[in-house]
């Protein structure tokens, strides 16, 4: 690495496609108090929190493995102090020397603390006004209206940056992160009303083979769309989600067994009958419904079960786990 790369003003650190960390500037280094020893051949993953792995994983991985690149992923990473550090990051996936790597640039997220900082000056500067003669009215007037607007600038900054950590960019679903929020909720409700809800795996049949056929860009088509008619097809309780690469899950509150087959099976033929650019599109889809001895974890493992049921019955159908549970009696 040359020194203009070494001391760039932004942080750099190069990974391999299994997310181990190759090489990482100094800049880097310095603003987060960790020596080349500490990183280099490490996990990227091991300077994240359990909610940024999830954004990692939700986001990074398939948008490199779709689009080669990411664009403004907001992402928080663990100084060596162990203290949450805000980060912008811009990946590339290219291959150096015949071995795929992912080159990452890293710029901290300084504006927004800089606004929380210049917020409690002002504050500061209302209680020491209070204090001083009639003629420093005017000047508290000023400080007020520079507040509300460092507080209105703030609260939309905040807003734009979780919707962001909760959207997927490609087809403008929520991501997994949301989901697992979302579910949390779900089983707590659960708990207080007995509310029966639903979940659906929706995953696409052959899209590697659209992939491969047609390219990348005609499989961002396909997710796009994909999740158009998810959003057209959900009632407005429903909560649509891309899982991961061709995979997307439908949240059905207040949904028992019954309704979630009538719903899963009138969206795969409504996917089904729809018209492609490349010929016929079709989804397998799995089904799970709530019960007490249920978890988050369970009940994705369920629905996954019931996917893959549908998957090895020839794709293109709805299979709920209670008929797989049927079928073992």
């Amino acid at each position: 690495m040359d020194d203009r790369l070494r001391f760039a003003p932004c942080g750099y650190v190069s990974i391999t496609h299994e997310g181990i960390i190759k090489d990482v500037n100094q800049t880097f280094l310095d603003r987060m108090g960790y020596k080349q020893v500490d990183l280099v051949h490490k996990h990227f993953e091991s300077i994240m929190s359990t909610a940024n792995k999830l954004i990692f994983h939700s986001y990074f991985y398939p948008f490199i493995n779709l689009n080669g690149q990411v664009e403004e992923l907001f992402i928080n990473l663990k100084d060596s102090k162990g203290q949450a550090v805000p980060y912008l990051l811009n990946g590339r996936r290219l291959e150096c020397e015949g071995v795929e790597v992912i080159d990452c640039i890293l710029v901290q997220m300084g504006k927004r603390i800089d606004y929380e900082l210049e917020l409690r000056s002002a504050k500061k500067q209302i209680e020491e006004a209070y204090w001083e003669k009639d003629q420093a009215l005017a000047k508290l007037k000023q400080i007020h209206l520079e507040i509300e607007q460092k507080q209105a600038e703030l609260l939309e900054m905040n807003a734009v940056l979780v919707e962001l950590s909760n959207t997927d960019k490609l087809t403008g679903l929520k991501n997994r992160r949301f989901l697992q929020e979302k579910l949390e909720e779900q089983i707590a409700g659960y708990a207080q009303a007995e509310a029966a809800f639903s979940l659906c795996i929706i995953d696409i049949d052959h899209f590697k083979k659209v992939n491969d056929t047609y390219g990348h860009q005609t499989g961002d088509y396909v997710l796009e769309k994909m999740a158009s008619i998810l959003k057209l097809q959900s009632r407005k309780e429903d909560m649509a989600v891309r899982y991961g690469g061709e995979e997307f899950i439908l949240l059905l509150p207040n949904t028992d067994i019954s309704e979630s087959k009538t719903i899963a099976e009138n969206l795969r033929q409504s996917i089904a009958y729809s018209t492609w650019e490349m010929g016929r599109i079709t989804v397998s889809i799995g089904i799970a419904t709530f019960i007490p001895a249920d978890s988050e974890t369970t009940l994705l493992q369920k629905a996954d079960q019931a996917l893959y049921a549908s998957k090895e019955q020839g794709r293109n159908r709805v299979t709920h786990s209670i008929d797989l549970n049927e079928k073992l009696l």
